[in-house]
């Protein structure tokens, strides 16, 4: 799958994902707040793609196209009720809900191929570790960011509800775990993606 149709492919996965978690959802106000950051990105990278103004290479639309569904699904049941992970909880006797485990690893993996693409072509710097790891540092940064952005969220408008709203499910380092996944997901991209990536980027205009 070339750029452009993997541009494509994003817009039908968002349009078509946002239609299904909108329907009767856990809580209106829970899938607004997960679901807006994925919108705004998303929409943004389009814009930049169909404009011609910056088209990222297929794996790029190809991961935040996976990413935006499990968005959408942790939009539409929240996280820690997503029925796939009940259902893997309860066969394997897990100790709760992983749903967001794998949303976290792929906020690791998405924005580090988004930032070492956009170092690759418009800041001189060659294909190679430093590329890497300023890209893992950036997804890093962005996870903390969230994990941040989630707080002050539950402190002015949920202060009552905080470990129930941001679904620890009784684990008191859940940030951490959530961090620690991203950075997982970030490392990945950035040492076998990165071969997928290198193969497709074309030079900018």
């Amino acid at each position: 799958m070339n750029g452009s149709r993997a541009l494509w492919f994003l817009l039908a996965t968002v349009v078509a994902a946002t239609a299904w978690s909108a329907v009767r959802p856990h809580d209106y106000a829970t899938w607004a707040f997960e679901l807006l950051p994925g919108l705004v990105a998303t929409t943004v990278l389009m814009w930049l793609g169909f404009s011609g103004r910056f088209r990222f290479s297929a794996v790029v639309y190809i991961v935040c196209a996976l990413q935006f569904i499990i968005l959408a699904t942790g939009a539409k049941y929240t996280y820690e009720k997503v029925p796939l992970f009940d259902w893997l909880r309860d066969t394997f006797h897990l100790s709760r809900n992983h749903a967001d485990r794998l949303g976290h690893f792929f906020q690791g993996i998405s924005p580090t191929l988004v930032v070492r693409e956009l170092l690759l072509r418009r800041s001189g710097i060659r294909r190679g570790w430093l590329a890497g790891l300023l890209a893992v540092c950036v997804a890093l940064a962005f996870s903390a960011s969230y994990e941040i952005v989630e707080w002050l969220w539950v402190v002015m408008f949920y202060p009552g509800k905080g470990p129930e709203w941001l679904g620890h499910q009784g684990d008191p380092w859940d940030a951490q775990a959530d961090m620690l996944m991203a950075l997982c997901g970030a490392i990945v991209a950035a040492t076998l993606l990165s071969r997928w990536q290198d193969r497709e980027i074309v030079p900018s205009n």
